[in-house]
């Protein structure tokens, strides 16, 4: 279906919008032209009726008789025969009156504000207009001649004036219609070309899919300005959609080929008890063995079900709050043993003041733990792991140092993807997962903070974390 014709598209409701503001200009220039062209033609009527009528007292005369009389000479005066007529003198004697006269011209209608009478006769609209004039009778007689004065109903039918105005109002009717007919198709046809680059972006949106994720946007949507934020914005979006899904399936291989691996050593454990008799020492070895590892299993996935909780958004809590340096020492004492196997110290720096920040308290210990921890793994034996907690520039500040070889140059960029080791023989020795720092971070997002792992000049390694305040946007 052409989505011009589609109700609820945009193109569609842009025609009707835009044809309907026409329509609405078309009755406005309409409405206009009926009252200019009302008011030009009965100008117009009336200023010839008002001369029909001066005509009327122009053929006014005297009689030549010895009282003065005036008589009217028609012979000269030629008027439409659908006008009515009638000339007076001032003893109200008839002068003059068309054929079809009817005093009920002047008895019947009432006076508009243009000073004629509106009034009906056989059927017809007349307007009437009484004129008032003067006639001098021999000027040049001793005492200036004889004044007489008159008075001249004259009425014409306003039928041919409402035609005239009516062909006028038409006219501009029938080409206010024209042009909505013409307009209409231009105008879609226009939206249907300005919404090409939309169409177009849309198609190329269409084809991305979890197996291919190429989006190479139109430069027709690039140079558009009401369609590049959105140009963008989808190529952000897609972009991180395609690192999630890429992430997700790099998981589930990874947490596959972890749990087969753990799986694989438990079940090849007990198959070497099962190969051939055993004391009874050898059995407890072995059976101590596969628990070690069922343990090693067992914590794996609880790191898996941490680091999914953690990155839920469902597992946001805005108003948890937890306090940094209690926190910090507490996962102190918690790892000392750990250390001390190691032959690693762990210093807590002292602080000035608390740093409440917005993670709940096992969040908060376990992201601690776990900078700490592989802190402890990563150092040398005699070296020290530094811990420092301050607030400043409106934030809770954490700091894990040790002293130990640093990060390589091509292992930083990927410390906190999930499964990720530098050195795999090495973590499998000290029980990683690789899932640790996947786990900070996680926390630390949630939070809406940031943390980085970086190299120190004069040797080790120092992640820092920066966490917002409890109580504070």
């Amino acid at each position: 279906m052409n989505p011009l014709w589609n109700r609820r598209s945009i193109a569609f409701r842009l025609v009707v919008a835009v044809l309907a503001v026409e329509a609405l200009f078309a009755l406005l220039i309409v409405f206009l032209a009926f009252g200019y062209e009302r008011h030009v033609q009965f100008d117009a009527f009336h200023t010839m009726v008002h001369g029909r009528a001066d005509s009327v007292i122009g053929t006014i005369q005297d009689s030549e008789d010895a009282q003065d009389t005036l008589i009217m000479s028609r012979q000269d005066l030629h008027l439409p025969s659908d006008d009515v007529w009638e000339a007076l003198d001032t003893d109200g004697q008839v002068l003059g009156r068309s054929d079809n006269w009817n005093s009920a011209v002047i008895q019947s209608g009432h006076v508009g504000r243009d000073g004629y009478r509106q009034t009906r006769l056989d059927h017809r609209h007349y307007a009437v207009l009484e004129l008032h004039g003067t006639r001098l009778v021999d000027p040049d007689a001793a005492g200036g001649g004889k004044l007489h004065y008159l008075v001249v109903y004259y009425g014409a039918p306003t039928g041919p004036v409402w035609s005239a105005i009516r062909g006028a109002v038409e006219f501009y009717g029938a080409g206010s219609l024209l042009l909505l007919a013409v307009t209409g198709p231009l105008i879609a046809w226009l939206l249907h070309r300005g919404l090409m680059p939309m169409r177009e972006l849309a198609a190329l949106a269409a084809q991305v899919s979890a197996n291919s994720w190429e989006f190479s946007p139109p430069a027709t949507a690039r140079s558009t300005p009401e369609l590049a934020p959105l140009t963008t914005a989808m190529e952000n979006v897609l972009a991180r959609l395609q690192k999630a899904f890429t992430q997700q399936r790099v998981f589930v291989s990874d947490a596959a080929h972890e749990l087969k691996t753990a799986v694989a050593v438990i079940k090849s454990s007990l198959q070497l008890l099962a190969l051939k008799p055993r004391t009874v020492t050898e059995y407890e070895e072995g059976l101590e063995r596969s628990l070690a590892d069922t343990e090693r299993l067992e914590s794996l996935v609880g790191q898996m079900l941490t680091l999914a909780r953690v990155e839920s958004a469902e597992a946001a809590a805005s108003a948890a709050r937890c306090e940094l340096v209690p926190c910090a020492e507490e996962v102190r004492q918690y790892l000392q043993s750990v250390a001390e196997l190691r032959q690693v110290t762990v210093r807590l720096a002292p602080a000035d003041g608390a740093a409440a920040v917005r993670l709940a308290p096992e969040d908060c210990f376990m992201l601690v733990s776990n900078l700490v921890f592989n802190a402890i793994q990563h150092s040398p034996a005699g070296a020290a792991v530094e811990i420092g907690a301050e607030t400043r520039e409106g934030s809770a500040w954490l700091t894990v140092r040790d002293h130990g070889d640093g990060v390589a140059a091509d292992v930083l960029p990927h410390v906190f993807e999930r499964f990720y080791r530098g050195d795999p023989s090495r973590a499998r020795a000290t029980g990683g997962s690789g899932l640790g720092l996947a786990i900070a971070k996680g926390i630390v997002d949630r939070a809406g903070g940031s943390i980085a792992i970086e190299n120190c000049v004069d040797g080790g390694a120092k992640a820092t974390v920066r966490l917002p305040l409890a109580g504070t946007e």
